[in-house]
């Protein structure tokens, strides 16, 4: 029940965010457009709720800088100064506002990951698969990418156990102070995160 009265609420409330941050839309399109260059928007196949697939939005964050072979040169060298600010601020998420008025994502839920990690995943880990994938969740609040994907996924799974309205204001509290002070932005010795590998353990 919870489920389906959050679903309707938060396709509401992004509905009203659109219209209401459309200047700062603009605003953040405009400055990708001019220091990194086309295109302004990243889009990615993610898995969502009982592993359907869909397309993700975000703002970009990188440039499309090439050597001289015409590869794309790494993330840490793509990634721009302002694209780091983007980042920290988590500013490059709001497009997914538009993911959320698709019913494709949530405000809180375990965050949507590439469908190339699904084979990867245990069992209980694919329980994280079982409600909407969120903009912030409980794993975010809790380290973000600065923690092993092992206990990223056994916060994730908890979240589905426990998810009420209490839970979730508590996450979006946490997560408006921790995109204050930028914690858990990046591991240690990466850009974001590194890749899932996949496990042979259970959680």
């Amino acid at each position: 029940m919870y489920q389906a009265i959050k679903s309707k609420a938060d396709i509401v409330i992004a509905s009203l965010l659109l219209v209401l941050l459309a200047p700062v839309f603009l605003v953040l399109a405009l400055l990708i457009a001019c220091l990194n260059g086309r295109p302004i928007i990243f889009k990615q196949v993610r898995v969502g709720k009982d592993e359907k697939l869909f397309t993700i939005y975000k703002f970009c964050t990188m440039n499309h800088a090439k050597d001289a072979s015409g590869n794309l040169l790494p993330d840490a060298q793509r990634l721009t100064f302002f694209g780091k600010l983007l980042r920290k601020t988590s500013l490059d998420e709001l497009p997914q506002l538009i993911n959320i008025v698709r019913g494709d994502m949530a405000f809180v839920g375990p965050r949507p990951l590439r469908e190339a990690y699904l084979p990867l995943y245990s069992e209980e880990q694919r329980k994280r698969h079982n409600v909407k994938p969120g903009i912030t969740g409980w794993a975010q609040v809790n380290g973000r990418n600065a923690i092993s994907w092992e206990r990223k996924f056994f916060l994730d799974v908890y979240y589905t156990h426990y998810a009420s309205f209490q839970f979730d204001m508590k996450i979006i509290g946490m997560t408006i102070q921790k995109v204050l002070f930028a914690h858990g932005v990046s591991q240690e010795g990466h850009v974001t995160v590194e890749r899932f590998q996949g496990n042979k353990q259970t959680m």
